[in-house]
This record gives C-alpha cells, structure tokens and sequence, in this order.
C-alpha cells in the first residue's frame, strides 16, 4: 500500500480576518474555532497508521511559529519547508514533492480550513487511492450548499471506480447566475483545493506542463540549507521560479485527473461570516469570544483579544472585532469587504 504523507500548505497571509489576522501571524497560525490553531488542527486531520509525519511549507517569517505549534500538538514534522518568498501553491508542492519519496502519495491541505466530519474525509481519502497507485491526480470537489461566486468549481464527469469520477472540466469563479443555473443543474462541486497524488506522478506532471517552474524547484532544493527539520530553499532560484497554482499549472492541463465529491463539513473560513457560520451561537444568535458584555443584543459576532473588553448595547446582524490597535465594524453578510478597509488605510 502506497504510504500517505500530508503536505500542509501554510505560505497565506488571511487579511480577509483582519485585525485578528495579519501578515506577521496570519489565520493559519491562530485558534479561531477552539483551543488549537487551524494549522494544529490541519495537521490532526492526517494521524494515524496510514499517514506518514507531514511536509509542512510555510513562509519563513513564521517558522518559530510554525514550528512551536506543531511541538505543542505533539506532531513530529518531517520537514518544514520555508519559503523565502511566495510563489503561488504550485512551486510550494513542488518542494514538498522533492523532498518526499517518489513513490510516497501527498495529500495536499491548505492550512487555515475547517473540515467538521473528519471520518468523511478519511473515506474520500481510502476511495481515492487505488487511483493515486495508479498515477492519477484526485482532487476533492466539495458537495455545494449555496451559489456562492467565491469559488472555482469542478464538473463531475463518468465514474470511474466507486466514489472517484473523471474530471469533465474545471470552472473559474463564476458570477452569481452561472453559479445559480450549476448548482440548478446538479452534477458540479466547489473547488476546495485539497489534492491527493504520488510524488512522482506531480512531478512528471511539472515536467510536461511547466518545465521552467520545476527546474527552479529542483534548484532551490538543490542549495537548500538545513536546520533540523527546517529546510531553506536557495532563495535566488526559488525568487526565479514562475508563480502560478496547481489548478492552473497542472490540473487544469492534465488528462489523468479524477475528483472525490465528498461532504464533510468543509469550510475555507474565507470571512469573518464564513467562520461565523461554522460557530457554536447562544440564544440569541450571537458568537462572542473574549471578554465580551452584550445586553439585549442580537445575531451578532463579536470577538476581542486577550486583555481587551467590548461593551454593546441594543444592536443587532453586526460582526465585531478588536484585535491589537484596530477595531472592525461591519455588517453581517459584508465581511467580504474586508479588503476595501485595508486599501483604504493603506492609501
């Protein structure tokens, strides 16, 4: 049986939960849904007999972070690759993928997601395998609840052993009709970006498809200075190295993709109002966190750092955020916007 190894990708910066995630400590590296970290929690996805101790790559600005929690979470790294820069998620596998063994399969999760039913994913995971021996690239296509536009999606195509369907295309983000008449029409999953694919068969792939971006890999692997775990990719020739994802490079381009469509709780958190929706509420519809004081207040989020206080009073559909210097107000279901905010005080 092909030995699974997870490479968990931590390379994001999550401005879209400011204030509470920053550049220097991203979401990734924050406890945001309970008393572990999402990259804590990343990691106990891929535990057990039929995993292997994970690639995790990450920005190096945060490799004391990155690996001082996954110490606490009692998770022995395999390695920690460091990034000096970021280019994209492709290159970022890539080094995961060389400092694999060929034969090994890499099950490739972004670090900042939720998955609430983990038993569902490990079942995607075991219907996926025979496929992964046999060289092909599965994705996991995650079952839509909602027309959302904030997602690529994938169009299932004829099956092609039990649970495992053939990739008929990938669609970019679509607008709010399309994405109405997909989700009408059935047969379409939301991209979630978790993948699962022998080394060897990622890197041939690379080879055919973006030859100039897998030689700078091997390059910047080649110099690479090791610390104990910690690997430093040759900052020169990683900084040369095209920046593209693997959708794009790779998944959109090869022939021998398969998706898992699967339901297991998945969410990107890619809002404050996407994580308030996989929250606990009270009563009254609210999700507090910190040392919050709220009377006669209603379907509101509202979250404070350690040592701060927020008082509210009569209100109601707001989310709420105090982190560090900086206080966010903003309407439910206007999250999104987040980023308008943080060009206007760049400006």
């Amino acid at each position: 049986m092909t030995r699974i190894r997870s490479v968990i990708l931590s390379g994001g910066s999550g401005t879209r939960l400011w204030p509470m995630s920053r550049p220097e400590k991203p979401k990734q590296l924050l406890a945001l849904t309970g008393p572990h970290t999402m990259l804590q929690m990343t990691a106990g996805r891929a535990l057990g007999e039929s995993f292997a101790p994970p690639i995790v790559v990450a920005n190096a600005a945060h490799a004391e972070q990155v690996e001082a929690q996954l110490i606490a979470a009692q998770t022995a790294a395999d390695a920690i690759l460091l990034e000096p820069v970021g280019r994209n998620t492709a290159p970022a596998i890539a080094l995961a993928a060389l400092a694999a063994e060929p034969s090994e399969a890499l099950l490739v999760m972004p670090s900042d997601h939720v998955i609430l039913d983990v038993p569902a994913f490990h079942a995607a995971i075991s219907a996926a395998m025979p496929l992964v021996e046999r060289g092909c690239l599965v994705t996991f296509g995650i079952r839509p609840e909602a027309p959302e536009t904030g997602y690529g999606y994938i169009q299932i195509g004829e099956e092609m052993s039990a649970g495992v369907h053939r990739v008929a295309r990938f669609v970019e983000k679509p607008d709010q009709a399309t994405a109405e008449s997909m989700l009408a029409e059935g047969g379409y999953a939301w991209n979630g970006g978790i993948f699962l694919f022998r080394a060897d068969a990622y890197l041939t792939a690379l080879a055919e498809f973006a030859p100039e971006m897998l030689a700078a890999c091997r390059a910047a692997m080649d110099g690479a200075r090791r610390e104990g775990v910690r690997i430093y990719p040759e900052a020169e020739c990683f900084a040369a190295c095209p920046a593209d994802s693997i959708d794009y490079a790779v998944m959109e381009k090869a022939d021998n993709v398969a998706v898992v469509p699967v339901a297991m709780g998945w969410s990107d958190v890619g809002s404050w109002d996407a994580l308030n929706a996989i929250s606990e509420c009270d009563a009254s519809g609210n999700v507090c966190r910190g040392e919050i004081v709220a009377i006669d207040v209603r379907d509101c989020q509202i979250r404070a750092d350690a040592g701060k206080r927020i008082a509210a009073l009569g209100i109601s559909d707001l989310t709420i955020v105090a982190s560090g210097d900086d206080i966010l107000i903003v309407p439910r279901g206007r999250s999104q916007e987040v980023k308008k905010l943080l060009e206007a005080m760049k400006r």
